[in-house]
């Protein structure tokens, strides 16, 4: 099984364990030792004090010290639904530049297949240029 296929099947065992009906979203990241850490959106009263699903899993790797390699994100409106692949938000991408450009991030495609990209092919003009830094 592939290293991309691990972290979507974590993502798909910790929705289907946390929510068995309704919406379920769930990311799955790795570090660099290989180790895989889910998360889950915390749920809250006030849409103002919403995290994304990543969060709880990139707080652990921060906790740990390690750099996150590979992040992934999933989701599905009912426990009968397709699993749905989410590319990270702007808010996430600029979490994991922590971690460098080459961080592999799963990425929506029409066909919602299995796509990693790196952080560099999906901000190919950062901002962060302008410190002369090479995201």
């Amino acid at each position: 099984m592939s290293a991309d296929q691990e972290l979507y099947d974590a993502a798909v065992a910790l929705i289907e364990r946390r929510y068995p009906t309704g919406f379920g979203g769930a990311a799955a990241i790795r570090t660099e030792t290989g180790k895989i850490l889910t998360s889950v959106a915390p749920e809250t009263k006030n849409d103002a004090l919403s995290l994304c699903m990543e969060v709880g899993a990139y707080l652990e790797a921060h906790k740990l010290n390690e750099a996150v390699t590979h992040s992934l994100c999933l989701c599905r409106e009912h426990e009968a639904g397709e699993y749905l692949i989410l590319s990270p938000c702007g808010i996430c991408q600029e979490r994991l530049v922590h971690w460098g450009g080459g961080v592999q991030v799963a990425i929506s495609t029409p066909e919602n297949q299995l796509t990693f990209k790196s952080l560099r092919e999906l901000m190919p003009y950062h901002w962060s240029v302008v410190n002369g830094e090479v995201l």
